[in-house]
Formats: structure tokens, C-alpha cells, sequence
């Protein structure tokens, strides 16, 4: 058993050769779905403007991506160059930790998956239901929910090239409503005033959680390495570039409304129309709305590409039952996606912030465990190829304290709010620590058997 475990730890899961040179992601098509899996546009960062005000917003815009988006694509860009492998932060952490860990961190991400998944289709159905009203009251939101949560499944189905194209045609459309936005904002002049200004007695813990939703994920997209082109060199790109894209995405159409006097009064989640209209007419305004169902179709289509990934490769690993590693001809899991698109669908009907704050609980707890595998393979595996390195070893080492404060205050922001009819903390927190219990049944059920020959085989580029 030993050197079965030892044997899990120190390969990585690769796909077939015929199957994974044959369809894979370019950089552009890497970097809009990584955006998606991070973004989706300044969609959801109403609720900052309203819980802080224009100046305290944009003060944790800017710093965010410093405290937050940095150091963890530094980190992401040194793991997914130097371990280029199918099912990404999960076999660092293996590699890094042993089995028990890397069980944790898919764990982990996976049951925060439920919970972030859940958040896209409400997203989709309250823009739509602005633009067409009559289609989504009483029951028939729950349908459209559902219906996108087919559609995108369906869509990977074809392919990550296909996701990765279809990100870049939807991030195109998706922000060139914001950058007739921002222009028309810039050229109604400066009134930058009170009443743009005022803070109007929201949360400012709110508008930190939800800043910090909307630049989370970046780890996402290193499930997908073998199914990205020369993913040594490209996922370094593709974590600065999109990391780039986002803060920009975020930053420039609120400092424009801010500086077009655009009134911060009940600014929430939809106000994006608002603005709209009062800069641009009807027409924009309709353009913002529908881009925001696009948003929500488009952060899903990509999420589903990342989190299916996990199933299969624990499948792989004698962790799962070896079915949830069944491929199509594409070389995508489509039992997988099936299972993982049937618990996304019993998850919807949460509210959003009992679905942020366990989403950030959870998914902060992995992350913390991805920046301890950084730091434990520069000790383990010093001579390990490092195309791309995240600074020198203190660096390595310190690199995750910023994300872990931050994570630490949303814990303790999460005190008060419930879940299941509990603090939302404690939730979290059962559902950590059933981790354990669900690895063990898993070496029970499961552990005994073979490892799959593409486990086995080397890790190719």
C-alpha cells in the first residue's frame, strides 16, 4: 500500500498521446476562459459600489489585485509551468503533500464548486428577466436556470478548444458594451460630487467579500493543462494576462461613472442598466442587459470546463469509481459532467450572499493549501524545472500570507450570516471536515484498485 501511495504522489495524469496533442487550447482561447472562470465582466461588483462608495471601491479595486490576484497568479504560473498535469492544484498538492491533502484539496474545491456554480444561472436569469420580464417570473426562473445549466454542459461536451474559442467570441461581446459605457461616461465631463461620492450606510465588509468573489478562481484553469498548447510557457501568460484584464475590466467603467456623477444611491446588483441609461439611452442600456445574461452563460460554460476535471482524474486515481474517467472521443468526461451538472442543478434556489459566503470559505481553504504546496516542493523537489518561478525561495514562502488574511477576515465577516439554518462558518466548516471521512470511504470503496495506465504514463507538454 506504501508504494501504491507512493506511486499516486510522485505521477501525474496525462491523457492518451493520440488524444491529448490533437485538440488543444492556444493562449488567446486559454486567457478569455480563464477571464470567465475568474470574471465575467463588471458584472457583480454593483454590491461593492454600493457597500463602500466610489472612493473606498476603487481603493479596493486597485489593491486587490496586488493583495489577491498577484500573488496567486505568481503562485499558479510557477506550479501549472514546473507540473503541467490534467486536474492541476489537486496534483500539486498531492505531490506536494502526499494522497490525504490532495484528496482535501479537490474536496474542497469541489463541494465549493455546489455553491460558486450555483451563483451564474441566477446571474443569467435576473438580467434576462430584465429585458423580458414575462420569461422569468414565479416558477419559470428555476427553468431557464436549468436550461442553462444543460446548454453549457452540452457545450463541453464538444471540447476545451471549443469552450476556449466561444470564451473569446462572448468576452468581445460581453465588454464592448462597457467601453462605449466608460467612453460616453468620460465625455459627459467631470462631476465628481457628494452625491456621486456619499457613502449611503451599506456594508463595507460586504463590498470586501464580494470584491474578493469577483477576483477569485484564477486556479481554475490549471485543471486543463493537458489540454492547453505548450502549457509551460502559456499558462504563465495566460494568469498575467487575464489577471490584467479583469482589474481593468473592473476599475475603468467605475471610475468613469464616478467621474460622469452617476449617483451611488442604491447601486446593487442590475444598477450597471441604470447607468446605462442615463449615459447612452435605451439602447445601451438593453446592450448592458443582455451582456448580462451573456456573463453568466459564459462564467459557467468555463467553470464546468475546470471542476469536471477533477472527478475524472480522482477517478483515475483509484479515488472515485473508475466510470466518472470515461472520455468521449474528444477526450472530454462526460459522465463527469453529468454528475457534477446534476449537483450544480440541486443547488439552485440559494440566495447569493449564503452562496458567496460559503463559495469564499471553502474555496479560500484550498487555496491556502495551494500556496503550502509551493512552498513544500522548493524544499522537496529543488531541482524540479521551473520554466517560470514565483521570486526567489522566501518569496515562494511568503506569498500566500496576503491571500490568507484576507481569507481569514472573510471567515470571521461570515460570522453572522446563515446557511442551512446555521452560521454559514460552521456550515463551511462541516463540510471541511467531512473531508476526511469521505477520503477514507473513498480508499475503502475504491482505493484498492489499480491506478489507469494514462495515470502512469509521463507528463508531456
Amino acid at each position: 500500500m506504501l508504494l501504491e501511495e507512493e506511486v499516486a504522489v510522485n505521477t501525474v495524469v496525462t491523457l492518451p498521446k493520440s488524444k491529448s496533442r490533437a485538440r488543444r487550447m492556444g493562449l488567446i482561447p486559454l486567457i478569455a476562459a480563464t477571464y470567465f472562470m475568474v470574471s465575467g465582466g463588471p458584472y457583480g461588483i454593483e454590491d461593492i459600489l454600493g457597500g463602500a462608495g466610489y472612493g473606498k471601491a476603487l481603493i479596493i479595486l486597485l489593491l486587490f489585485p496586488f493583495l489577491w490576484s498577484f500573488p496567486t497568479t505568481l503562485m499558479l504560473g510557477e506550479l501549472a509551468s514546473a507540473i503541467p498535469s490534467e486536474g492541476g492544484f489537486y496534483v500539486w498538492v498531492r505531490r506536494a503533500l502526499g494522497p490525504f491533502w490532495g484528496y482535501q484539496e479537490a474536496w474542497l474545491s469541489l463541494t465549493a464548486s455546489i455553491f460558486d456554480m450555483a451563483i451564474y444561472p441566477t446571474i443569467f436569469v435576473l438580467y434576462l428577466g430584465k429585458f423580458f420580464p414575462a420569461w422569468t417570473t414565479g416558477s419559470r426562473s428555476i427553468v431557464w436556470e436549468l436550461a442553462l445549466v444543460t446548454a453549457c454542459c452540452l457545450w463541453n461536451l464538444c471540447g476545451a478548444p471549443a469552450v476556449g474559442r466561444g470564451s473569446v467570441t462572448l468576452f468581445v461581446i460581453l465588454l464592448t458594451p462597457f467601453a462605449i459605457l466608460t467612453v460616453l461616461a468620460l465625455l459627459h465631463g467631470p462631476h465628481w460630487h457628494e452625491r456621486a461620492t456619499a457613502f449611503t450606510g451599506g456594508s463595507l465588509s460586504t463590498a470586501v467579500i464580494v470584491a474578493l468573489w469577483n477576483y477569485m478562481g484564477w486556479d481554475n484553469a490549471s485543471t486543463v493543462a493537458e489540454e492547453v498548447k505548450d502549457p509551460r510557457r502559456n499558462y504563465p501568460l495566460a494568469m498575467m494576462g487575464s489577471a490584467a484584464l479583469v482589474a481593468i475590466s473592473y476599475i475603468l467603467p467605475v471610475a468613469a461613472v464616478a467621474y460622469a456623477g452617476i449617483s451611488i444611491e442604491k447601486f446593487s446588483t442590475g444598477s450597471w442598466t441604470d447607468a446605462a441609461r442615463t449615459l447612452g439611452g435605451p439602447l445601451l442600456a438593453g446592450a448592458i442587459v443582455l451582456c448580462g445574461t451573456i456573463s453568466g452563460l459564459g462564467m459557467f460554460n468555463a467553470l464546468v470546463l475546470s471542476y469536471t476535471r477533477l472527478p475524472m482524474v480522482l477517478a483515475q486515481d483509484g479515488m472515485l469509481p473508475t466510470w466518472l474517467a470515461l472520455r468521449n472521443k474528444r477526450g472530454v468526461p462526460w459522465a463527469a459532467i453529468i454528475v457534477c451538472g446534476i449537483a450544480w442543478a440541486a443547488a439552485l434556489g440559494f440566495r447569493f450572499e449564503e452562496l458567496i459566503s460559503i463559495d469564499l470559505i471553502l474555496y479560500g481553504t484550498s487555496l491556502i493549501l495551494e500556496f503550502v504546496a509551493l512552498a513544500v516542493l522548493r524544499f522537496k523537489e529543488p531541482d524540479l524545472p521551473r520554466p517560470f518561478r514565483a521570486g526567489n525561495l522566501f518569496m515562494a514562502c511568503t506569498l500566500g500570507i496576503p491571500p490568507a488574511i484576507l481569507i481569514l477576515y472573510v471567515m470571521y465577516a461570515a460570522r453572522d450570516e446563515r446557511m442551512a439554518h446555521m452560521p454559514a462558518l460552521l456550515f463551511g466548516l462541516l463540510i471541511a471536515l467531512a473531508g476526511p471521512v469521505f477520503y477514507w470511504i473513498s480508499r475503502k470503496c475504491w482505493g484498492h484498485k489499480a491506478l489507469n495506465e494514462s495515470a502512469l504514463a509521463p507528463s508531456g507538454d
